[in-house]
C-alpha cells in the first residue's frame, strides 16, 4: 500500500510540475524566446566585431608597412600618397602613425615648415592619446630649434617641462637649446641646470646638459648661481 501511495504522490507532483511549467511558458514564453534571440544575436555580433576588428587592423598594418617600404626605397611621393590614404581610411592607431611618418618624410623632402605644422597639429588633436600628442609636440619643438624662435619652441613644449611630466627631461633640453641658440644664456642655463639637478634625468641627457652648462660658464655670459 505504501508503494502505491508513493507512486500516486509522484504522479501528482509530476502533474503539478507539468502544469506549473505550462503556466510559466504561457505567461513568459515570448520573453524567454526574446532573451534567447538576444543572446544569439549578441554572440554573433561580438564574434563579427572581433573578426572585423582583427581584419581591419591587419589590413591597415599591411598598408603602413607598404608605405614604410616605399619610403626606404626613396619613393617619397608614393609613400606620402599611401600614408595620406591611410590617414583617411586606416583603422586603430595607424592613421595617427601615418600622420607622424608623413611629417617625417616632409622633413626628408626639405619641407620643414610643413613638417612642423603637421607635428604641431597632431599635438593639438585632443582625439589622439596624450603620449602620442606629446611626442609630436616634441618633434615639432626640435625642428623649431633650427628654424623658429624660442617663443615658438616654448609654445610647443614648456607645458611638459614640469616635475610631474614624464617628458620633462627632453622638454627642458629643447627649451635650453632654443634659448642657447637665441643667445639667452641665463635662460638656457636655467633649463640645463634643471636637467642636471633632476636625479631622474637620463644619463646621456644629463651629460649633454652639463657640457652645455660648462660652455655657458666658460663664455661668461650667464650669472653664477647663488650658493
Amino acid at each position: 500500500m505504501a508503494n502505491q501511495d508513493d507512486s500516486f504522490i509522484r504522479e501528482v507532483n509530476e502533474e503539478l510540475r507539468s502544469e506549473q511549467v505550462k503556466a510559466v511558458w504561457t505567461r513568459f514564453g515570448s520573453v524567454i524566446i526574446a532573451i534567447a534571440i538576444l543572446i544569439v544575436v549578441g554572440t554573433i555580433g561580438k564574434v563579427g566585431y572581433e573578426y572585423w576588428h582583427e581584419t581591419s587592423a591587419s589590413e591597415s598594418g599591411d598598408e603602413f608597412l607598404a608605405a614604410l617600404n616605399l619610403a626606404k626605397e626613396n619613393k617619397t611621393d608614393e609613400a606620402l600618397a599611401a600614408l595620406t590614404n591611410l590617414e583617411k581610411d586606416g583603422y586603430g592607431a595607424y592613421p595617427v602613425l601615418a600622420r607622424m611618418r608623413a611629417a617625417t618624410l616632409q622633413v626628408q623632402k626639405g619641407d620643414t615648415a610643413a613638417a612642423i605644422q603637421a607635428f604641431s597639429d597632431i599635438g593639438k588633436d585632443t582625439k589622439i592619446e596624450k603620449p602620442m600628442r606629446d611626442a609630436a609636440r616634441m618633434r615639432a619643438a626640435y625642428l623649431l630649434v633650427d628654424t623658429g624662435t624660442y617663443e615658438q619652441v616654448s609654445a610647443e613644449v614648456e607645458q611638459m617641462a614640469v616635475p610631474a611630466d614624464a617628458m620633462r627631461h627632453s622638454a627642458r633640453e629643447v627649451l635650453g637649446l632654443a634659448a642657447y641658440k637665441a643667445g639667452d644664456m641665463p635662460k638656457a642655463k636655467t633649463w640645463f641646470q634643471q636637467i642636471a639637478d633632476d636625479a631622474e634625468s637620463p644619463r646621456n641627457l644629463a651629460n649633454r646638459a652639463q657640457m652645455l652648462l660648462d660652455l655657458i660658464a666658460a663664455s661668461g655670459k650667464a650669472p653664477e648661481q647663488a650658493s
